[in-house]
C-alpha cells in the first residue's frame, strides 16, 4: 500500500511510502486484539475496593435470643451480615486485575490493529514535525493543515519523545502522542485517524522487522 506524504501545511509534497505488508497488511486477527485490550484496561484497575466483613465492623458478639423456641431463625451476633450494621457477606476485597499475556500474543495485536487501521484507511503519513518551542497554537495550526483539527481523535506517532510535542499537545483532548514503543492496541483501536511522521514510520517498521 502506497500513501502519500504531506507537509505540515497538509500539502500533498509528491513523494510516497510503502507500507510494509508484513505489519499493515495482515490478515486481521479480532481475539488476539481483545485479549490485548483486556489487558490493558484490567491493568487501569486500582483493585482498592474493599468492604468490612464481619470481624472488622464494631458491634457486640452477645447472642441476640436463645437458640431455640423463638420461631425464628438462629442469631448469634449482631456483626452478621443480615443485619443492619452488621458486616457485608461475600463483599469486595482488594485485588490484583492484571493477567499474563505473552509476547508474542501481544505483538500479534498490535500488528492486527494498525493492519486493520491500514484496511479502513485511517492512516495518514506527514513530515517529520520539529516545534522549535512548546506552543499548543502550533501544534493546532499542523492539525488544521492536515484537515484533523474535526473533533475526531487523532493519534499521531513520532520516531522518538519530542518533548515539545508532547507539551503542545497534551491540553487537546482528542489528541494522543506516542512512539512506536509505546503504542498498544487499545489507543489504536480508539483512534480515528493515525498520523504517523516519517520517523515514526521508519522506527515502527525497524522495531516489528527485528521483533520476534
Amino acid at each position: 500500500m502506497e500513501l502519500a506524504v504531506y507537509n505540515l501545511k497538509g500539502e500533498d509534497t509528491g513523494r510516497k511510502v510503502t507500507l510494509s505488508d508484513a505489519i499493515f497488511g495482515l490478515e486481521v486477527n479480532e481475539h488476539v486484539m481483545y485479549l490485548d485490550v483486556k489487558q490493558y484496561l484490567a491493568n487501569q484497575r486500582q483493585g482498592t475496593h474493599k468492604s468490612k466483613q464481619r470481624n472488622e465492623v464494631h458491634g457486640t458478639t452477645k447472642k441476640l435470643k436463645k437458640q431455640k423456641g423463638t420461631g425464628g431463625a438462629r442469631a448469634g451476633s449482631m456483626k452478621s451480615g443480615v443485619f443492619v450494621g452488621g458486616g457485608r457477606m461475600f463483599g469486595p476485597q482488594p485485588r490484583d486485575y492484571g493477567f499474563k499475556l505473552n509476547k508474542k500474543t501481544k505483538r500479534a495485536a498490535r500488528l492486527s490493529a494498525l493492519s486493520s487501521l491500514a484496511k479502513d484507511g485511517k492512516i495518514s503519513v506527514v513530515e517529520n514535525i520539529a516545534l522549535s518551542a512548546p506552543r499548543t497554537k502550533d501544534f493546532v495550526a499542523i492539525l488544521d493543515g492536515l484537515k484533523l483539527n474535526n473533533g475526531k481523535k487523532t493519534m499521531l506517532l513520532t520516531g522518538e519523545a519530542n518533548k515539545n510535542v508532547l507539551l503542545s499537545a497534551r491540553n487537546l483532548q482528542k489528541v494522543k502522542v506516542a512512539t512506536p514503543v509505546g503504542i498498544n492496541t487499545h489507543d489504536l483501536l480508539n483512534t480515528d485517524t493515525l498520523l504517523i511522521a516519517e520517523d515514526g514510520l521508519k522506527s515502527l517498521v525497524e522495531l516489528y522487522s527485528t521483533a520476534e
